[in-house]
C-alpha cells in the first residue's frame, strides 16, 4: 500500500481557479503567527520530495509552487523567521518556534531569482493553483523510504495526474540549462 504522500493530494487533486488573486500564508504556531501575504497565484506548484522542503508530519512530499518576489510580503511576525540553512542556493525562512518553511528566497545569481518559493497548503484560502507535477521523487530514497516501494509511489502520482520526475520538470530544467547556456555564452 502507498504511504500517505501529501493530506493535500492523498484524496485527489483540486483543482485551482486561474482568477485566483492570492491569499495569506501562515505558520502553525497558536499564537503571534508568522504571516506571508501574496499578492497573485503561484506558479509552478508541484509535489517536491527532496529533503531540503518542509513537510507535514507523515508525508513523503512537500507542496511548494512559486511567486514573483515583489508579490511576497511578511505581514507579521517577521522576527520569528529564521533561514534554516544559510549555504543553500534557495534561503528558506522558517519559524523558529513552529518550524514551519514560509518561503524561501533565492539572493545569488540563478535561473530562479526573483521568484519566492512557497508552500500554498499554510493558507486557508481555496483556489490556489493545484500541483502540476512530481519533483525529485527518487530523493524519498535518500530520507529512508524503501526503494522497491517505488514503483507504487510513482503509479500513485500518475494515478492523480502528477507525472513523476526525479529532477524538476522539463519545462523548468529547460529555464535553468537556458541560464547556463546563456551565462556561459553558448546562446
Amino acid at each position: 500500500m502507498t504511504p500517505p504522500l501529501h493530506p493535500l493530494i492523498d484524496n485527489g487533486l483540486k483543482k485551482g481557479r486561474s482568477d485566483f488573486p492570492g491569499g495569506k500564508l501562515h505558520c502553525h504556531c497558536r499564537n503571534d503567527r508568522v504571516e506571508v501575504s501574496l499578492s497573485s497565484n503561484v506558479l509552478h506548484n508541484h509535489v517536491c520530495g527532496c529533503s531540503k522542503c518542509w513537510k507535514p508530519k507523515g508525508a513523503l512530499f512537500a507542496i511548494i509552487a512559486v511567486v514573483p518576489v515583489e508579490n511576497v510580503k511578511v505581514v507579521a511576525n517577521r522576527d520569528k523567521l529564521v533561514v534554516v540553512d544559510k549555504s543553500a542556493v534557495i534561503q528558506r525562512y522558517a519559524c523558529k518556534h513552529c518550524g514551519v518553511h514560509l518561503l524561501g528566497r533565492i539572493e545569488q545569481d540563478h535561473a530562479f531569482k526573483g521568484l519566492d518559493f512557497v508552500h500554498v497548503e499554510l493558507s486557508d484560502e481555496k483556489g490556489w493553483q493545484e500541483p502540476q507535477f512530481a519533483a525529485f521523487v527518487s530523493s524519498t530514497i535518500e530520507q529512508g523510504f524503501d526503494p522497491k516501494e517505488m514503483d507504487g509511489v510513482r503509479a500513485r502520482l500518475r494515478s492523480l495526474g502528477l507525472e513523476p520526475y526525479d529532477a524538476l520538470s522539463p519545462a523548468l530544467m529547460d529555464a535553468l540549462s537556458t541560464f547556463t547556456g546563456k551565462k556561459l555564452g553558448k546562446l
